[in-house]
């Protein structure tokens, strides 16, 4: 099905990247970073210009999200996926707390699960269903996803936890796009391939006096801990504008041309642009007979990534590769685990909203095309 499908010319978006991770870089970043010349690829890490290039990045972060003064950024290799497990070694004393709504909240639960000495508690909910953090005595981290990437759910409250709680938040794909008050987080971190426009195997941690103190008392536990996982490392070197072991320079550059960018309007700014962009999504899939938000309920929605149902009888797998063969759009398909009949597609700060309209105007016509064949 599909195989025959035409888009018109003046529906052909601007950049077919609409998928959600890794995300839509600017090819004006990548212009930059090749005008740098000799003086940041292939230097060593330790130097001036690799060490203001880090600083730019927690300068910019701190200014974007408005941070507490005392609140540390700390930067390093590896994604979130890697994390999961160094959160786990390195700042669990012996509970944690994890609310799953989806494949990666589920995936960092499994991580700090198989960890031996601590114990991992799980609160779930359905997939398509949100769910919200609470706070429960007994646990000494409590665990939460900001954005569930796979299915498209978002938190919209944060509990007060005590003194000897860590509030935990993964917002990987959220982060930059969807608002919190940072006095209630420990710990927020992200890899920079959504929102923030970088590549992978790269993490930021924004960590409270209180997460800092966890991770330093914690890694004088007796139970062996990879260097390259250790949060005193991490933490000492990001107070030098640098990373622990050798970073990719290419994702740092791209990360801090987007804080850049996106510090020019504003945070406020940004949550703004992205909430038009739900909301010609999610419209769109409330008006059309053939398609339906797979978030029922509103409050939930994802304003980074909406996850759309669409009527078996229109493969999405057929439209997706009939699409990628026209270079029209890239990697809507749903996440693979899930194994709907649905679209996924990323509002990203980069992605336009006049090519997200495109988009919708080219699946419908798409559709309704084999709709009137049959």
């Amino acid at each position: 099905m599909f195989e025959k499908f035409r888009v018109p010319k003046e529906l052909i978006p601007s950049d077919p990247r609409f998928g959600v991770g890794p995300s839509k870089i600017p090819m004006e970043f990548v212009k930059k970073l090749a005008e740098t010349g000799n003086e940041l690829l292939g230097t060593s890490h330790r130097k001036p210009n690799v060490i203001k290039l880090y600083k730019e990045i927690q300068e910019g972060l701190r200014g974007y999200f408005d941070l507490p003064t005392d609140y540390e950024v700390v930067m390093g290799n590896g994604g979130a996926t890697f994390l999961f497990d160094m959160i786990g070694l390195g700042l669990v004393e012996k509970k944690s707390l994890h609310y799953t709504c989806g494949e990666f909240s589920q995936k960092w639960f499994k991580a700090h699960k198989n960890i031996p000495w601590i114990e991992a508690t799980e609160r779930s909910c359905s997939y398509g269903e949100g769910i919200e953090p609470s706070h429960e005595s007994g646990f000494d981290m409590i665990c939460a996803t900001l954005n569930e990437t796979s299915t498209g759910v978002m938190i919209n409250t944060l509990p007060d936890v005590d003194d000897r709680t860590i509030l935990a938040i993964d917002a990987t794909s959220g982060a930059g796009q969807i608002k919190i008050d940072f006095k209630k987080v420990d710990l927020y971190f992200f890899s920079p391939q959504k929102v923030f426009a970088g590549e992978g195997g790269f993490f930021v941690a924004i960590m409270s006096p209180k997460a800092i103190k966890r991770a330093m008392d914690q890694c004088r536990r007796s139970e062996y801990i990879p260097e390259v996982m250790r949060w005193d490392y991490a933490i000492e070197k990001s107070r030098l504008s640098q990373t622990y072991n050798t970073p990719a320079i290419s994702t740092a550059f791209y990360l801090n041309e987007q804080i850049k960018l996106m510090n020019e309007i504003g945070e406020d700014k940004v949550i703004e642009l992205a909430r038009t962009k739900a909301n010609l999504i999610y419209n769109w899939a409330e008006e059309k007979t053939y398609l339906s938000p797979f978030i029922l309920n509103k409050v939930s929605r994802s304003i980074a990534v909406a996850t759309i149902n669409v009527d078996e009888k229109y493969p999405v797998g057929d439209l997706v590769k009939r699409l990628r063969e026209l270079h029209v759009a890239y990697d809507i398909e749903a996440y693979r685990k899930l194994g709907l009949n649905q679209l996924r597609i990323g509002m990203f700060h980069n992605i336009d909203y006049a090519d997200l309209e495109k988009l919708t105007r080219i699946i419908s016509l798409a559709i309704e095309a084999e709709s009137g064949r049959h």
